[in-house]
């Protein structure tokens, strides 16, 4: 059976949601790329049924619904998608809780952005911020592999920004710059080893079933594309 094929394993559920954990450092990265807090409930949205899976063991999630949805390109507002979506929410006051704990936006207010909680576990908090924002795209002209963030917060960007430059192995980032949509983007920099972060960013992810099988797989497709070795044989 290949690694495709293969079940993914069942995250360990989480004992806190505020407490440091790799589960938690994906499940948090994941909201923030693509989820929102109110006063008493925590929404988090994935395309991929594996995520969506990982999320719901790790947070117990109350309840989780399923839909195909148009979605329009971060970067071109014309082109249009047609995507799965789940959506899983938790209801509580966990999302207060994170809000004080982690400086996250609750109810449209600015958030904070305190990551640093999760610096022990910050190649699986950019893994589910990657999954839920993030674009990845092969460049032909160049023989690369492009790997950008997308946002409408850019305060949560440059949050990202930070914790790309802590990381180790050091991902150099470009600025931020406006999309033709009205939010935010920054791609990793030219000069960047997109194949040390592909295998940094989603090491044990095969143990840990913490990841989105569709761009977990893109992204190491896109990497053997560009350097003719699997990731992990560099």
């Amino acid at each position: 059976m290949s690694e495709s094929e293969a079940p993914a394993p069942t995250p360990a559920p989480a004992a806190d949601l505020l407490a440091a954990t790799p589960e938690t450092a994906y499940f948090w990265g994941r909201v923030v790329g693509d989820g929102d807090l109110s006063a008493d409930c925590v929404t988090v949205r994935t395309g991929d049924e594996t995520a969506a899976d990982a999320l719901a063991a790790v947070a117990g999630a109350d309840s989780r619904s399923h839909e195909t949805t148009a979605r329009e390109s971060a970067h071109d507002a014309s082109v249009v998608r047609y995507e799965d979506e789940y959506e899983l929410q938790v209801f509580g006051d966990v999302a207060r809780r994170a809000g004080a704990a982690f400086g996250l936006p609750v109810d449209g207010q600015p958030g904070g952005y305190r990551l640093d909680a999760f610096a022990d576990h910050r190649a699986q908090l950019l893994r589910g911020v990657l999954e839920a924002c993030g674009t990845v795209c092969f460049r032909e002209s160049s023989n690369s592999v492009g790997v950008s963030f997308v946002h409408d917060d850019d305060r949560l960007l440059e949050t990202v920004r930070s914790q790309l430059t802590a990381a180790e192995p050091h991902a150099p980032t470009d600025d931020l710059s406006e999309t033709s949509s009205g939010g935010y983007w920054f791609g990793l920099a030219d000069d960047a080893d997109t194949a040390a972060f592909a295998e940094w960013v989603y090491d044990g992810s095969d143990a840990s079933g913490l990841y989105a099988d569709d761009r977990r797989r893109k992204l190491h497709r896109s990497v053997e594309r560009a350097t003719g070795h699997a990731v992990g044989e560099l």
